[in-house]
């Protein structure tokens, strides 16, 4: 039988309309009958832990039933995440909710709960909250020894092996466009999504955030090739610049030209679908992993993320000075230290 809810829970029920009630109930059982378990088990003795997992739970739960259309137990999903994130932005800076930590231990809690409501109801487990933290690496490690852990990064082998697979997607001497037909638009657009987090720095953020007009081609050094990005900025970093490794910008040339023969409209880069919607996280995320496995790539942790410490790691190798790799990447010139403990067993890379 299920336990009781909360008082604070069930007092909240009578300010909402009837018609309503069914999802709030489903959100404020689920953590209730989490809550009774762990009691029962021993897990969970002390009351002040309680109650912060109790008001974590209370602030979540509260922000996905205020959303149109409401987010349920079920449709949980990668981009709610990163909103809720992203609404709490800048505000009580008393209650901790921009600290890593924080975030970790509320996407724990959250993972714990629908693990034990989908072993509870014999439905499959809801993933998002453990995806989302695979994806962000600074909150991953952030109950480390060491705050600044040791950055993942593919191998030389591991580089070839992806841009040839990447590379793959676009032309060649002696192989035709025909000879790429059966490769859907999609296809392509994953394939040089990752290419630019690869040959460009980017996050997966960034990636989405990237529009029609950000890739430059004039002003290199070889006419009407595109040779750098702009990056939009957003509420962690500043608008920037940063350079396109050659393979990769031909495969974004051949991306553009793609879009086009499939009417592929909008002013996102990567849109999702041909009238334009944005490309939403957890698909982005998804496409990418798939890409990397199909590619060969083991499923070490680190994920995408590699990508992106594989280009700083290569332009550093190069004697870029760390300060304009910084500004490349859009993070502060400091995080570059990161990559001093790995730079000198790294002299192979691509």
């Amino acid at each position: 039988m299920p336990s009781p809810l909360p008082r604070s829970l069930t007092a909240s029920l009578f300010d909402v309309e009837p018609a309503a009630r069914g999802p709030v109930v489903a959100w404020q059982e689920a953590f209730a009958t989490w809550l009774a378990d762990q009691r029962a088990s021993g897990s969970l003795r002390q009351p002040g832990v309680t109650e912060v997992y109790q008001a974590m739970w209370d602030s979540f739960s509260s922000w996905c039933l205020g959303q149109s259309p409401r987010v349920t137990l079920e449709s949980l999903a990668l981009e709610d995440l990163q909103a809720y994130q992203a609404a709490r932005f800048g505000q009580k800076a008393a209650d901790r909710s921009l600290s890593p930590r924080y975030v970790l231990r509320l996407m724990r809690l959250i993972d714990r709960v629908l693990r034990h409501y989908a072993a509870r109801t014999d439905t499959l487990p809801n993933t998002a909250a453990s995806d989302w933290v695979l994806a962000n690496p600074e909150v991953r490690y952030s109950e480390v020894e060491t705050k600044d852990p040791l950055p993942e990064y593919l191998s030389a082998p591991e580089a070839r092996q992806l841009m040839t697979h990447l590379s793959a997607a676009r032309p060649r001497p002696g192989r035709s466009r025909d000879a790429l037909a059966v490769m859907t638009w999609q296809e392509v657009r994953n394939r040089a999504s990752v290419a630019l987090q690869l040959g460009a720095g980017l996050t997966p953020g960034d990636v989405r955030a990237l529009a029609l007009d950000s890739p430059i081609a004039h002003g290199g050094r070889t006419r009407g090739q595109i040779w750098k990005l702009q990056v939009p900025g957003n509420g962690t970093s500043k608008p920037r610049e940063t350079p396109v490794a050659p393979w990769a910008a031909e495969l974004l040339h051949y991306w553009l030209q793609v879009r086009a023969d499939a009417g592929v409209v909008g002013e996102h880069l990567f849109p999702s679908t041909r009238t334009g919607k944005p490309w939403l996280a957890n698909s982005q995320y998804k496409n990418a992993r798939q890409v990397l496995q199909d590619a060969g790539m083991d499923s070490r942790e680190g994920g995408s993320f590699r990508l992106r410490h594989t280009f700083a790691m290569r332009q550093l190798r190069r004697g870029t000075p760390p300060d304009q790799v910084a500004a490349w990447m859009g993070v502060e010139p400091a995080e570059m230290r990161r990559y001093d403990r790995v730079l000198p067993a790294a002299v192979d890379v691509v």
